[in-house]
């Protein structure tokens, strides 16, 4: 009977524990939860379900640029939707340079800038997407300041934002927002733009080693060191003077203020204009010709340190893809075509539209001697050519860093033929009248003749004849 009762009474006490824990832990659920940065955070957040999520390496980098507060205080004001790039995305596909200089601590605002980027203080759930009839893209406000996205849809009922794909729409759904994921990451124009100018400061301020001063054979005495020149200044020669009559460019011995102290670091600046063009999208087979049909990059890499400013059309793929074999067959083809989309100047869409607006056609020299390139204003864009054989610049400053700045455009342009030695229509027919005229002089004597003839044969005595055969 004991044993009984105690039986009993210990299945008793094993519910009543068992109901007290089940109440502890919803009322441990309904608690707000501390982060690491002391951040007050909901246990429904999406804030939460992203920092559980497998999307690590985003997690990590919203913990390093210190936004667990400011994307809490954006929650509470409204829905948010976040844009999650995959871990290979950051963790293989990212360039190691721009990754290095988004975690240094100097560049947290640039950091900052690139994550708030991803997120928009509103909910896009994979429903309100644009359909692919819509030809335009929506566009949304970022918690980046003055950045927006364009979400899309393709006709093969893909979704896009700028230019990733959604692969994993309402991956994670919550009350106070929802996460997509996305295949690579997006970057804003004005990290890019700081990225460039943190390397061209860099290279820049860089330590220059000076060498053992140097004396005049001839006095026995010191050499003075010429003038500094400000490593911003221009090159004394022009650009012509540092191209070698063949095929390729050459660097001239002395050109700029480069020279062997090497101001510019002309290559890391021509790699970061080719990166940019293949994560910009749309221009691989630009790069490719740069890079692997021929040793362009490398020299105008030389040009860049040598003190030379650059500016390159760029063709996208579209435009590229309608060259026939015949126009590339021929042996410096490639070189010849590219040798016309580079100008030596620094010009941004701005000042060539400000150009071609004030001075109507404008032509700019080009590498590809003597044939200039003709600029004008049409449609509100800036046109390169004439006829047929025009572009339009499509894509404005895919590149600028002060130094190399890429203009794209949505055509190949070739120089005009050279018809000068050909003779001009109004020329042959001017050629033909006095042939024409000369040839009627002697038939009009010969009409002299004739008459002459006639008034004889009346009994008019004449000396018609004589004077024809003296004229």
């Amino acid at each position: 009977m004991d044993f009984q009762i105690h039986g009993v009474v210990s299945k008793t006490i094993f519910s009543v524990l068992t109901f007290l824990s089940v109440i502890g832990t919803i009322y441990a659920s309904t608690l707000p939860v501390n982060s690491s940065s002391g951040v007050q955070i909901n246990s429904n957040s999406v804030l939460v379900a992203l920092l559980d999520s497998h999307y690590t390496e985003l997690s990590e980098l919203v913990e390093k640029a210190l936004l667990l507060q400011t994307l809490e205080e954006a929650v509470g004001k409204h829905n948010i939707t976040i844009f999650a790039p995959r871990n290979e995305a950051l963790e293989r596909d990212l360039d190691p340079e721009f990754k290095r200089f988004l975690l240094e601590p100097g560049n947290i605002k640039s950091l900052q800038k690139l994550l708030m980027f991803h997120i928009t203080p509103s909910r896009i759930g994979s429903s309100e997407w644009p359909s692919s009839s819509v030809k335009e893209s929506t566009r949304h406000r970022t918690l980046s300041t003055h950045e927006h996205l364009n979400l899309f849809t393709r006709k093969d009922s893909t979704k896009k934002v700028d230019r990733a794909v959604v692969i994993h729409p309402d991956v994670i759904i919550r009350p106070d927002g929802v996460i997509h994921g996305i295949e690579r990451l997006l970057i804003p124009r004005s990290v890019q733009e700081d990225f460039n100018r943190r390397r061209s400061l860099r290279s820049i301020s860089a330590v220059i080693p000076e060498g053992a001063p140097e004396i005049d054979p001839r006095t026995n005495r010191l050499k003075k060191k010429a003038a500094p020149v400000p490593a911003g200044s221009p090159p004394a020669l022009p650009i012509s003077y540092a191209m070698a009559p063949g095929p390729s460019l050459a660097p001239a011995p002395a050109p700029g203020p480069g020279g062997p102290r090497h101001h510019f670091d002309g290559h890391s600046q021509v790699k970061d204009f080719i990166h940019t063009l293949l994560h910009y999208g749309g221009y691989n087979e630009m790069a490719d010709i740069l890079v692997n049909l021929t040793s362009l990059a490398t020299e105008m890499g030389k040009l860049v340190s040598e003190g030379y400013v650059i500016t390159v059309l760029a063709p996208n793929d579209e435009a590229m893809s309608r060259l026939t074999t015949d126009q590339l067959s021929e042996p410096g083809a490639p070189e010849q075509i590219m040798y016309y989309h580079i100008i030596p100047e620094y010009q941004t869409e701005e000042s060539m539209y400000n150009a071609v607006r004030r001075f109507g056609k404008v032509k700019y020299d080009t590498l590809r001697l003597p044939h200039k390139v003709v600029a004008q204003e049409a449609d509100g864009s800036v046109k390169f050519g004439n006829g047929d054989e025009s572009a339009y610049l499509f894509d404005p400053d895919i590149f600028t860093d002060g130094r190399i700045s890429v203009q794209g455009i949505d055509g190949v342009l070739f120089p005009p033929d050279d018809k000068e030695n050909q003779p001009k229509p109004e020329t042959e027919k001017a050629v033909q009248s006095t042939s024409k005229k000369t040839s009627v002089k002697p038939r009009r004597g010969k009409l002299l003749e004739v008459g002459c003839g006639i008034l004889s044969a009346f009994g008019t005595n004449c000396n018609c004849i004589e004077e024809s055969k003296i004229h």
